[in-house]
């Protein structure tokens, strides 16, 4: 990896697409803001609208004033956008893109390098890695990369179809498969938390862990993705692969160091020892919810069945709980609660680890319960961790409160923690595959969803809509830890 600053053609397919013009864009600029990147790049806009170089640069601009609130005065940045109108299954797209990525090479002195990122409809993954290679785009003195969005497949056998098409044309080595949730600052920071710290590593381990959960809440409902929504559900879009890829980083082993494969190598083992699901048994493990109508911010809103382009008898799962058991050395015995959904009371994802109690309570005797010991890593709004502690109160008794050791990453003046794309992309450029989904992370999540979503698919959900828009989800959730003498944490930020 090199620390130079990377020089790249990067050619976005669906440039004309949401991903594009929220994300990808404003974080192209901000890494040539902050100089990550030279002057020695061009960005190449794929999509079937018709744009010219100019109208396409216009465009690119609009996005980057909009989301970064303030008007575009650099307009060398803006002169390394070109447009290329394309269709997927035409050659001679792939042709004349060919040769604009040639002449821009020798222009800005590019050697060859090219990121193709896919930011559109999966369907055509397949076609384009197919055509780039076809039609000699991948044979480059440089190095090219595959960047590759969610929904990587609807289940296993579909995913690995994908995944076998894919590389016909790119080695795993060059496929680089985004789950965002790992560009997140404090999701990078669980390693940190946990492998940098005297005080954690070594009670991090059934021992001294009760349970650890994961909330993952918006406020949203499904606005204008109830097409793509209503086929996928909360289990694939957010279960499959944030939710498990947070659970891998939490109950993984120290890696033997930290490079891309060995971090790797110890994810996979935690996917694979998942204890896994049988069809009976999802009952169980697993709690699926629906929002009916209800009240955000104090604003009426209306249910799932009611919204856009969703089906009005919908047996789609917007609200997923789950229990997770890891069945190793480390963690068995020890639940991982995870919970996910749209419509809730906040947006807010967070990571509670309970510690055990004290062997004896010396405080209450009477039975009186003392406040559990818990790490909280705020990943989204509010980032940081806190810690929860118990003391005495002040005054003649011996009676204890709990206390709170706070740290805020992002309410210290100024810092403007970076969005996740624009860390990805950088590590794309440079190479750098570490908060990348491998295959082999991809396949195990599959395995371990897919009966939950056969059994839910194939049994219709008598009580939907199960819980109301501004609400925690349904009451079947809590009862999955009450059973284990278990309570969620709240989410507020005050938690």
């Amino acid at each position: 990896m090199s620390s130079m600053k990377p020089k790249s053609t990067i050619v976005i397919f669906g440039a004309t697409g949401d991903l594009a013009k929220r994300k990808l864009f404003p974080s192209i600029y901000k890494l040539y803001q902050k100089q990550k990147i030279s002057e020695e790049f061009a960005v190449v806009g794929v999509a079937r609208r018709p744009h010219t170089h100019e109208s396409f640069r216009n465009y690119v601009k609009e996005t980057i004033e909009e989301a970064t609130k303030q008007e575009l005065i650099d307009e060398t940045f803006i002169s390394h956008f070109y447009y290329h109108p394309f269709d997927v299954t035409n050659t001679d797209s792939y042709q004349q893109l060919k040769s604009l990525l040639e002449q821009l090479e020798e222009q800005y002195n590019i050697p060859g390098n090219r990121i193709f990122y896919l930011a559109m409809a999966p369907e055509f993954f397949g076609t384009i890695s197919a055509n780039l290679k076809a039609e000699g785009l991948t044979a480059t003195n440089g190095w090219t990369r595959l960047v590759i969005e969610k929904p990587f497949g609807h289940n296993l056998q579909t995913a690995q179809k994908l995944n076998e098409e894919i590389r016909q044309a790119f080695s795993e080595k060059q496929i680089f498969r985004i789950d965002h949730y790992l560009g997140k600052e404090m999701v990078q920071n669980i390693e940190v938390i946990r492998f940098a710290n005297a005080i954690f590593e070594p009670l991090w381990n059934n021992r001294f862990i009760a349970n650890i959960q994961i909330t993952s809440s918006e406020t949203l409902g499904v606005e204008d993705r109830g097409r793509y929504y209503d086929h996928s559900g909360a289990l694939r879009d957010m279960v499959q692969n944030h939710m498990l890829q947070m659970v891998a980083l939490l109950a993984m082993e120290p890696p033997i160091k930290l490079t891309t494969d060995d971090i790797r190598s110890e994810k996979v083992k935690v996917l694979r020892a998942l204890r896994p699901i049988s069809h009976d048994e999802v009952d169980q493990y697993f709690v699926r919810g629906q929002y009916g109508r209800g009240f955000i911010r104090g604003k009426e809103v209306v249910g799932y069945r009611e919204e856009n382009n969703v089906d009005p008898n919908s047996n789609t799962e917007t609200f997923v709980a789950g229990k997770l058991m890891i069945d190793n050395f480390r963690w068995a015995g020890v639940p991982f609660y995870i919970r996910t959904g749209k419509r809730m009371t906040e947006k807010s994802t967070k990571i509670v680890v309970q510690f055990k109690d004290v062997p004896m309570n010396l405080y209450y005797p009477t039975g009186e319960t003392i406040h559990p010991n818990l790490l909280v890593i705020h990943i989204q709004p509010d980032e940081g961790i806190t810690l929860h502690l118990n003391a005495k109160k002040s005054g003649e008794s011996m009676k204890t409160t709990p206390i709170k050791l706070d740290y805020c990453n992002n309410c210290i003046d100024g810092i403007n923690t970076p969005e996740a794309y624009e860390k990805l992309l950088y590590d794309c450029m440079r190479g750098d595959a570490t908060n990348f989904t491998h295959w082999d992370e991809v396949a195990s999540s599959w395995s371990f969803v897919d009966p939950i979503s056969e059994v839910w698919e194939n049994t219709k959900a008598v009580d939907f809509p199960n819980y109301e828009a501004g609400s925690m989800g349904p009451k079947a959730a809590d009862q999955l830890l009450e059973k284990d003498g278990f309570h969620w944490w709240p989410i507020s930020s005050t938690m």
